[in-house]
């Protein structure tokens, strides 16, 4: 008999949902990213697993690219066959965004952004994840030769045209997103968030005004890579498991990346995780979301139970100002 996948009736019970920017749309606070662990080389039915979990705890957002993999365009399949098999009943529960910006595929129009790159990987993204649209289309980066305006006419004429719901920009600057933004108001399709990389190890959108620029201009920030890539989480306190993305997957994090220095401070963070009931990875989770500038913070899991210790991290969010300084002052060096 095939395992139908019916979803708890208690979904909603904890998660947070916060307002992107200006919009009408919510996102859980916690989001689900496809980035690692849906590709080729994964396994599927850990993928539904960690679909399945996901949705049970309220995570209704599941963050995309046309490029996840690897190979390029496996996770967008892979998800679109989970969609299709346990999901179909509860799409309009879901947001389902994906990006275009990056390499895809060979030769002048397979990167950056273009209108004919943006519009050809859009088709080809609804492909194979089965949909007809997608919640969110993001420019995935910022792109020097292609003119700012081509690039945000072609998000508005996609989301005119009904195959995305809202359009989005990530890893954009501070000087970027001033522009994007008043070139989508003046075509009346606003953006609604910036996707860009932030943890108590990397913030950078602190430095480079991009958190005070997207609440000024009413475009909310989702978080990625919240947990440096696994660094912030105690699977490194005692060495390199096996089944690290340090050991495994060298594309991302590298072993010179853990240095004496760095684990210190981890061992440090981890010391003011403890007094406060949390695991250093919730810690860092809930650091995130301590502002209302950052709507939702993106997880990648490999274990379901990952999944259901990073989401209980929606009741405590909140920091004492001795926490706060503690932890800057460790980050500091």
């Amino acid at each position: 008999m095939a395992d139908v996948y019916v979803a708890s009736d208690k979904r909603y019970d904890k998660m947070v949902y916060n307002r992107v920017g200006k919009s009408g749309l919510k996102f859980p606070a916690v989001s689900l990213g496809f980035w690692h662990n849906f590709g080729s080389n994964g396994n599927y039915d850990n993928m539904k697993a960690l679909c399945r979990t996901a949705f049970d705890a309220g995570i209704t957002q599941f963050d995309l690219a046309n490029n996840y993999g690897p190979v390029y365009g496996s996770a967008e399949e892979n998800a679109g066959k989970i969609l299709r098999e346990d999901f179909r009943p509860y799409r309009d529960e879901l947001v389902i965004t994906t990006k275009a910006g990056y390499d895809m595929w060979q030769g002048p129009y397979g990167n950056w952004g273009s209108k004919k790159y943006l519009v050809a990987s859009l088709d080809q993204s609804l492909k194979r994840l089965g949909l007809e649209y997608v919640d969110i289309f993001y420019h995935h980066r910022m792109d020097p030769e292609t003119p700012l305006e081509e690039t945000m006419e072609a998000l508005a004429s996609i989301v005119k045209s009904g195959k995305a719901l809202y359009a989005g920009i990530s890893n954009y600057n501070q000087e970027y997103t001033e522009k994007a933004a008043a070139i989508m108001r003046e075509l009346h399709c606003p953006l609604i968030v910036n996707q860009r990389r932030y943890s108590i190890f990397d913030r950078t959108i602190e430095e480079d005004g991009v958190k005070k620029c997207c609440k000024k201009e009413g475009l909310g920030i989702i978080a990625f890579s919240p947990l440096a890539q696994g660094l912030l989480t105690d699977k490194y306190l005692h060495g390199i498991p096996k089944d690290s993305r340090i050991a495994t997957d060298h594309r991302f994090l590298k072993e010179d990346a853990l240095t004496k220095e760095r684990l210190h401070q981890i061992e440090q963070l981890n010391e003011i995780a403890g007094r406060r009931g949390q695991s250093l990875a919730q810690m860092a989770l809930s650091w995130i979301l301590k502002d209302d500038e950052v709507c939702s913070v993106l997880i990648g899991a490999s274990k379901p139970a990952q999944i259901l210790e990073n989401v209980s991290i929606v009741e405590k969010t909140d920091f004492t100002s001795e926490e706060l300084s503690d932890i800057n002052e460790i980050c500091k060096n």
